[in-house]
C-alpha cells in the first residue's frame, strides 16, 4: 500500500492540538492500571488510567500572561481593583490615592507582579521605593529599593516583613523593571485552631529567595505577628507608602487541586 505523506500547515496547528487535546480527554482506561493500590488520601489507584487528565494551559500570551490567568493589571485599565492610579505607558503608578485592593478574593494562588523602584533616589532605609504585597490584605511581602540600600533585614525587599529575610538579595537599581513571581497558600483551621499557616514560595527576579515559608501570623509593624482570625480568602493589595511605585504586568492563578475528586 502506498504511503502518503501529510503536510500540516501552520495555521492547522492549533485544530491539530485541539484534537490531541480531546482524545486525551477521553479517558482510556488503557493509559493506566486499575489493579494496583489507591494513593492515600484519593479514589485513585497509582497510575489509574480514568484519573482526569490536568487541563492543556498555554503559557505564552500576547499579554504575558498564562491563558488560565486572571489579567489584574495590562496596562489599560484598573477594572480589578477598588480604585485607581496613575497609567501611564503601559504601567500604574502609585499617586497618593491610598492603597488598593483588588475586588475579588483569593485563597491559594499564584501572583506574578512586576514593579519598578523611582529612578530618583530620594531617601534611605525604609523611606526609599516602599511598597508591599499584602496577600488576603494582612500577608505581606515587602517591596522595597534594596539596591545598595541597607535596612533591618526583615524589612528588604521579598521579605515576609517583620517576620523573615529573603535568603539573598537580587534587588535591580533604581528605576529598573522587576519581577516578583509567588505562589501563596492560605492558612488552613479547624474550628478555631490553625492547622496549616500561611505560606509563600517566592521568586524575585528569577531567584527563589523564600520556598514555602510560612508566615507566623498576620502582618504587624514592631510588633510579633500573630494570627487573629480565621478567614482563608481575601484580596490582593498593593500598598501605598509614599514613594511613586510603578507596576505593570500583574496576573493571578487561583490554585486548587486540578482533579476534584482527588
Amino acid at each position: 500500500m502506498k504511503k502518503h505523506r501529510l503536510t500540516i500547515a501552520a495555521a492547522d496547528v492549533s485544530i491539530v492540538f485541539a484534537l490531541g487535546c480531546l482524545l486525551i480527554s477521553a479517558q482510556d482506561p488503557k493509559l493506566g492500571y486499575s489493579d494496583t493500590p489507591l494513593i492515600p488520601g484519593t479514589k485513585w489507584h497509582v497510575h489509574d488510567g480514568m484519573r482526569p487528565q490536568p487541563k492543556v494551559v498555554e503559557s505564552a500570551q500576547a499579554s504575558g500572561a498564562p491563558s488560565d490567568a486572571l489579567v489584574l493589571f495590562g496596562g489599560a485599565d484598573m477594572n480589578e481593583w477598588n480604585k485607581s492610579w496613575k497609567i501611564e505607558d503601559g504601567h500604574m503608578e502609585v499617586n497618593g490615592k491610598g492603597s488598593i485592593s483588588t475586588k475579588r478574593s483569593f485563597g491559594d494562588c499564584q501572583l506574578h507582579l512586576e514593579f519598578a523602584t523611582p529612578a530618583e533616589v530620594k531617601g534611605d532605609g525604609q523611606g526609599r521605593g516602599n511598597s508591599g504585597i499584602h496577600f488576603m490584605g494582612v500577608y505581606e511581602v515587602q517591596i522595597l529599593d534594596s539596591y545598595e540600600n541597607q535596612t533591618y533585614p526583615d524589612g528588604q525587599c521579598a521579605s515576609l516583613y517583620g517576620q523573615c529575610p529573603p535568603l539573598v538579595n537580587v534587588s535591580k537599581g533604581p528605576g529598573e523593571w522587576q519581577t516578583f513571581d509567588i505562589v501563596f497558600k492560605a492558612p488552613r483551621f479547624d474550628g478555631d485552631e490553625l492547622t496549616r499557616p500561611a505560606s509563600v514560595t517566592v521568586f524575585h527576579n528569577g531567584v527563589c529567595v523564600h520556598a514555602e515559608r510560612e508566615f507566623i501570623g498576620l502582618t504587624r509593624h514592631r510588633d510579633v505577628a500573630r494570627y487573629t482570625d480565621t478567614k482563608t480568602t481575601g484580596p490582593i493589595s498593593l500598598q501605598d507608602h509614599g514613594n511613586p511605585m510603578r507596576f505593570r504586568n500583574i496576573w493571578v492563578r487561583p490554585l486548587g487541586e486540578y482533579d476534584a475528586g482527588s
